[in-house]
C-alpha cells in the first residue's frame, strides 16, 4: 500500500510556464496563464513570473528548449520560488530533468487541479474519486519521476521474486486503482438508490465553467447555505435541494464546475457524481458574461457535456455577473440610452442563438432572478407534461 503525499502549496512563490505550440497565439496562451495563476492562488501560491517560448513541438526531455530552461533557472538563483509551473501535461522524465536543471520542485497542471479537488474533498465519494484521480495520474509516470514511495507495510510478502522496486510499485498502484474502482462501484450504487426514490420529481442541474456563479445562484433558488466563494472548484460534490416555485415542486442539483485542459482521469473518477447532470431534465447553464473569453468557456462546458452524453437537454442560458459586464465594458462618459442599446444588442444575439433560452441575471445585486425563477417554472411545467400527459392541473397541487 502506497501513501502519496499531496503537494501542500501554502504560502508558496511560483513561476509559470506556457509554450505557444501550432495553432495557438501569444493571447490564447497568456489567458490560459492567467487561469493557472488562479488555479495557484487558489492553491495557495502567488505567482511571481511567467516565462513563454514559441516551439512547433514541445522538447521531448525538459517540454521547454534548452536556452529558455537555463534562462528560468537563471532566474531562479537571484529570485528564489518554491515551486515551477506548467500549463500543459508533462511526463515524469520531463518532471526529473526539469527539476534537476532548476533545483525547484516542478508541477503541471494536472497535478495542480488534483491537488485542489484533494484539498477540497469533504465527503467519502469525492475523496475516493480524487485518490483514484491521482493513483492514475501517478502510474505512467512512475519510471520517469520515481522516487521510492513511501509503504505502510512492507517486508516479506510485499515484493514478487524478481522484482524490481518500480515494478513493484507500479503492481501496488494498480490494486489500490481496482480497491478504490469497486470502494466508488457500492458508493455509486447507494447513490443510485437514492436517485431512484426521487424519480417522480423533475430534475434540474446547474453547470458551467469553476467560478461563474453557480452556487449563488443555487442558493438564490432554493433558499438554502450551499458554500460559495470566489475560488476555482468551491465546490466538489453534487448538492441537491427541494424547491417549490409556485406548488410546482422540483429538485435542484450544483454540480463541480468544468475547466479548460481538466485532466482526463478527473473526468473519468468525477462521471459517477455527474450523474446528476446526465440523468437531468432541465441543464442551467451558467455563464459568467463579463468574462473576456465567455463563449470559449461556454464551448469548454459543451464539450465536456457531450463527453457526460448529456448534450440532448432543454438547456437554459443563464449570463450571470451583468454588473461585472457593465463596469467591464461602459466607459464612465457613456450615456445611459448608448448603455440600454449595447445590452438590448447583447440579448437579442444570444436569445437568438439559444432559441429564447437566455436570461441575464446578477446573482450578487439579485437581479432578474425572478425572470429566472418565471424561466425555470415554465419550462419544468412543460417536462411534468411530457412525462405524465394525462395529469391534470390538480397534479401540481396533490401529486406530490
Amino acid at each position: 500500500m502506497i501513501d502519496i503525499k499531496q503537494r501542500i502549496l501554502s504560502e508558496e512563490t511560483a513561476i509559470l510556464v506556457g509554450v505557444i505550440q501550432k495553432n495557438q497565439d501569444e493571447q490564447e496562451v497568456m489567458e490560459n496563464l492567467d487561469e493557472l495563476a488562479f488555479l495557484a492562488e487558489t492553491a495557495g501560491a502567488i505567482e511571481i513570473k511567467r516565462f513563454i517560448q514559441k516551439l512547433p513541438q514541445p522538447d521531448s526531455r525538459t517540454f521547454i528548449g534548452k536556452g529558455k530552461l537555463e534562462e528560468v533557472a537563471a532566474y531562479m538563483k537571484n529570485h528564489p520560488a518554491n515551486i515551477i509551473i506548467f500549463d500543459d501535461e508533462l511526463s515524469g522524465s520531463q518532471i526529473t530533468n526539469i527539476e534537476k536543471a532548476t533545483d525547484v520542485k516542478t508541477i503541471d497542471r494536472s497535478d495542480l487541479i488534483l491537488d485542489i479537488f484533494a484539498r477540497r474533498a469533504k465527503t467519502a465519494r469525492a475523496k475516493a474519486q480524487v485518490e483514484l484521480a491521482q493513483y492514475q495520474y501517478i502510474l505512467p509516470r512512475l519510471r520517469g519521476m520515481w522516487k521510492h514511495l513511501e509503504r505502510l507495510g512492507g517486508g516479506i510478502g510485499t515484493r514478487g521474486p524478481g522484482e524490481t522496486e518500480i515494478e513493484t510499485d507500479r503492481r501496488i498502484v494498480r490494486d489500490k486503482i481496482s480497491l478504490l474502482r469497486k470502494r466508488l462501484h457500492e458508493i455509486d450504487k447507494q447513490a443510485f438508490t437514492q436517485r431512484k426514490e426521487r424519480g417522480e420529481f423533475i430534475r434540474v442541474s446547474l453547470v458551467g465553467y469553476t467560478n461563474v456563479g453557480k452556487s449563488t445562484i443555487m442558493n438564490l433558488l432554493s433558499k438554502s447555505d450551499v458554500f460559495a466563494e470566489n475560488k476555482l472548484f468551491a465546490t466538489l460534490d453534487t448538492t441537491t435541494r427541494k424547491v417549490v416555485f409556485e406548488n410546482i415542486p422540483f429538485l435542484l442539483s450544483d454540480t463541480v464546475g468544468f475547466i479548460r485542459k481538466l485532466p482526463h482521469h478527473l473526468i473519468e473518477s468525477f462521471k459517477s457524481t455527474l450523474d446528476e447532470v446526465r440523468e437531468a431534465d432541465l441543464l442551467l447553464h451558467v455563464v459568467d458574461i463579463s468574462h473576456p473569453r465567455y463563449e470559449e468557456q461556454m464551448e469548454t462546458v459543451n464539450k465536456t457535456l457531450q463527453e457526460l452524453s448529456a448534450v440532448d437537454k432543454p438547456v437554459i442560458t443563464v449570463f450571470n455577473k451583468i454588473d461585472m459586464f457593465e463596469k467591464t465594458v461602459f466607459d464612465e462618459w457613456l450615456d445611459n440610452e448608448t448603455r440600454q442599446e449595447i445590452l438590448r444588442q447583447l440579448e437579442e444575439r444570444w436569445q437568438t442563438a439559444t432559441g429564447g433560452n437566455a436570461v441575464f441575471v446578477s446573482a450578487i445585486e439579485k437581479r432578474n432572478i425572478d425572470k429566472l425563477r418565471n424561466s425555470v417554472v415554465e419550462n419544468v411545467k412543460e417536462l411534468y407534461k411530457l412525462r405524465y400527459p394525462y395529469k391534470t392541473d390538480s397534479f401540481f397541487n396533490n401529486g406530490f
